[in-house]
């Protein structure tokens, strides 16, 4: 591989100090020899970049685009470096600077360009993609601002910008020839084509021009360099200077306004119809764009559009980009001119969708109103194919209203996008086992009896790269040292350590590592908290988004009653445990804003009652992102993934935690399933109610008084949210505490936290007991690390490409 000579990239990074900020390496800040170093290593980079896409065109490869809204990609610095394999150089050439080449990477902002798993998952992949060598581009939003930054103020989560391009963008490429006009509103005439045909004409709209940014993906150990592109919004023209010379200002920079706000934020909380009229905005922006550019791209080789499945594939994540069903087809019908049924066949060929939800709130609909104002084209080309279908559906069924109604694309006055992404592609696949399994039975049931060929299932997977090889380098050097260091890019090798699970000397090195990482976790507290934590205590970590059915209130709840019973018995025989908590709300989360205000609330009182002898600590750590997880999982000796079984899909911090040899308590909820299967029943701690059980629970009713009057430990917990323990202000946690048991807005209990309390305090019990047992307890571990291999991106990644894409890889030499 090509590489930079030590001398080589010291003179760069001098060089480039001097150029950039007119300084010296002494004096310049940890931000600008960020830069400088980025820019070193970009040239060796580039020419990888340059050479990957001319090989594609050359060869004229089918491409993978990866549509969606969320790259939550983590800081590139690092993770670019350990791909071209050059991290140990660089480390040396700031240590020989005189440079903490750590400090030099914390000072990389760390882009929020996704609320968590999803936005995760999207980075995970394409990282995987450019490792296979398989071509692909990322498709989406270039956000000014990412999800917010969270600061925690006495207890309560506050939203600051997260304005992660302050100080420029080191890596993203301005890509002005590729931009392309996005238009919106307006209104459609039809003009005859002269042969009874008529062509369609989007008028009186108002239009952006979508401009491309793009970021470098870079494989490991190979010359393959794919590319992230993310669109932002720029005015056609900069101002209507007509209107202003006449005095209409407003109209003036009307399109300046509309551009900016299009791009401006990680799309908004969507409780008010100006929120959702962004949203919708932002999902037909940068799906246009897409879509035009690949089109264009394509016609650039092609003349027949039949060949259009063959050359590209178009994979949606989730339901954000559904509407590039309907895009293609006006791309296709409208400015290619291309027969309706020839159209619809292609774009069903080309277009595949990935859900990722069990909860059918979360399955996108659109007031039509609403999507015929803003996309009056695309809104007509919807009513088609849901005419079309409704057609179809009638003739398999007859004339049954009550079956149309249930699967119409078009219905109640509303648009399911859900249901447009299924009926327009030629996949439709689940996350996990059991979640595929849900929608089949269950959520999309109707659809799997009309297409039962297109779903199938992709269990998600992450990144070992990243992962592992960069956020626990002693626990990877360990590994390559005891079986060689194939694993990086062929996860399954690890199953060679289980042997080691019975070796003394491997078994030792292994705790020995887990206690620095817990040491350096500690220290980061100590630091930005100001909390003292025993590095010797169980290292229980949950981390995630806060939701309610993610459980973060059962976890916590029962961090109440164990407090209650050290309270209660002073000399409880208890392994000390430190609970760590990492999550953002929704910025309209009322509920679970909440949550993480009674988190605050607890850990105050908790790690401030001298009574019970620092045994049990609670720390919450704020503004939860990539760099911060990177800190937390290698840590971790318990992974807390404790979701009502049935309502995740899948769970990827479950694998990264089961990666760094964390022991998991959860749920058989999503991928947990496929963990348990991997690892066995005897290296996991489950509990709760299974998927079957909460389903028939919910149906049949279930009464949380019960629970409350038979159980003593669940009642002093509650009743502790409404006395005062751990506010003054009796009827601040009134809300959580009617929620559980007479139901708040919505079902008693709908979450079933009290339901499943015993079993998760029995595991509990269950995690005390096998963590005394060192040798036991590091055997697990070490399993749990071994039996990984299936959670790899990598082999996630292969199953799309073969089974759904039919992407062939291209080595670039």
């Amino acid at each position: 591989m090509e590489r930079i000579e030590k001398k080589e990239l010291k003179k760069l990074i001098r060089e480039n100090v001097k150029t950039l900020y007119r300084k010296t390496l002494e004096n310049a800040s940890p931000e600008e020899l960020y830069q400088a170093a980025v820019f070193a290593v970009r040239d060796v980079i580039t020419d990888k970049w340059m050479k990957t896409h001319d090989e594609y065109y050359e060869r004229d490869a089918k491409v993978v685009y990866y549509l969606s809204m969320e790259f939550l990609m983590g800081r590139f610095f690092g993770n670019a470096l350990i791909n071209l394999e050059m991290f140990d150089e660089v480390k040396e050439v700031f240590a020989e600077l005189g440079i903490d080449y750590n400090m030099v990477e914390e000072a990389e902002p760390d882009p929020g360009l996704g609320n968590g798993g999803l936005g995760r998952l999207a980075a995970c992949f394409l990282e995987s993609l450019s490792t296979l060598s398989l071509p692909a581009y990322g498709c989406g939003i270039r956000y000014h601002y990412g999800i917010f930054e969270q600061r925690i103020e006495n207890g309560y989560q506050v939203e600051v910008p997260d304005n992660w391009l302050e100080n420029g963008d080191p890596w993203g490429i301005k890509r002005n020839e590729y931009a392309v006009e996005v238009k919106f509103g307006g209104n459609v005439r039809a003009v005859g084509k002269g042969n009874g045909e008529y062509r369609f004409v989007q008028e009186n709209y108002q239009s952006v021009t979508a401009i491309p940014y793009d970021y470098p993906v870079i494989g490991y150990g190979n010359n393959t360099v794919n590319t992230l592109r993310l669109w932002e919004a720029k005015p056609k023209t900069r101002l209507d200077l007509k209107s202003f010379n006449e005095g209409n200002y407003q109209k003036a920079a009307e399109e300046e306004l509309l551009a900016n706000t299009l791009t401006d934020v990680l799309y908004p909380a969507d409780e008010h119809i100006q929120g959702k009229e962004l949203r919708l905005r932002q999902q037909y922006f940068f799906i246009s764009a897409t879509v035009q550019r690949v089109i264009a791209r394509f016609k650039k080789k092609h003349t027949d559009f039949n060949e259009l499945p063959d050359k590209v594939a178009f994979q949606l994540n989730d339901t954000h980009p559904s509407m590039a069903v309907a895009e293609l087809m006006r791309v296709l019908v409208d400015e290619n001119d291309l027969p309706w049924d020839q159209a619809w066949d292609i774009t069903r060929r080309v277009c595949a969708y990935t859900n990722h939800t069990i909860m059918s709130e979360a399955l996108e609909k659109w007031p039509m109103e609403l999507f015929s104002r803003l996309l009056p084209r695309i809104y007509q080309i919807v009513e088609e194919i849901n005419r079309r279908f409704v057609l179809e559906l009638t003739e398999k069924y007859g004339n049954n209203p009550d079956k149309i109604r249930k699967m119409a694309i078009i219905a109640d006055g509303q648009i399911r996008m859900a249901f447009l992404a299924i009926v327009g592609s030629h996949s439709v696949n689940g996350v996990a086992a059991l979640h595929t399994e849900i929608l089949k039975k269950q959520e999309l049931h109707n659809f799997y009896e009309l297409y039962p060929e297109k779903f199938n299932n992709k269990t998600n997977g992450i990144t070992q790269r990243r992962w592992l090889l960069h956020a626990n380098p002693k626990l990877a050097e360990l590994i390559t040292e005891t079986i060689g260091k194939d694993w990086i890019t062929n996860l399954d090798e690890l199953k060679k350590l289980v042997p080691y699970a019975e070796d003394a000397a491997f078994r030792s090195r292994f705790t020995a590592i887990k206690k620095e990482n817990k040491i350096a976790l500690a220290q980061y507290i100590k630091e930005t908290k100001g909390i003292d934590i025993n590095p010797d205590s169980i290292f229980d970590i949950q981390v995630k988004r806060l939701h309610e059915y993610k459980r973060q209130l059962l976890n916590i709840l029962h961090v109440i009653g164990l407090y209650n019973q050290l309270k209660m018995n002073p000399g409880l025989d208890l392994v000390p445990r430190t609970f760590i908590f990492g999550a953002k709300a929704a910025a309209g989360y009322h509920r679970a804003k909440l949550i993480i205000k009674l988190i605050n609330a607890v850990a105050d009182v908790v790690n401030n009652d001298p009574t019970i002898h620092g045994r049990i600590k609670v720390v919450f750590m704020e503004n939860y992102r990539v760099s911060l997880a990177e800190k937390m999982i290698p840590a971790a000796d318990v992974s807390e993934q404790i979701s009502t079984a049935g309502k995740e899909a899948s769970g990827t911090g479950n694998m990264k935690f089961m990666l760094n040899g964390a022991l998991t308590i959860g749920t058989m909820d999503g991928a947990n399933v496929e963990i348990c299967e991997e690892v066995g029943r005897d290296n996991i701690f489950i509990f709760g109610m299974s998927a079957a059980e909460v389903q028939q629970k919910t149906q049949e009713g279930y009464d949380p008084w019960m629970v409350y009057n038979m159980n003593q430990e669940v009642r002093m917990a509650l009743t502790s949210l409404i006395d005062g323990t751990f506010d003054p202000d009796t009827n601040l946690f009134r809300e959580l505490y009617d929620a559980l048991l007479n139901g708040c807005g919505g079902r008693a209990d709908e979450y079933f936290v009290l339901e499943d309390y015993a079993d998760y305090a029995r595991a509990q019990w269950d995690i005390d007991r096998a963590y005394r047992d060192e040798e036991k307890w590091v055997r697990m571990a070490i399993l749990n690390t071994a039996e990984s291999g299936k959670f790899s991106s990598d082999r996630t990644i292969r199953q799309y490409a073969d089974e759904i894409w039919q992407l062939p890889s291209v080595e670039i030499v």
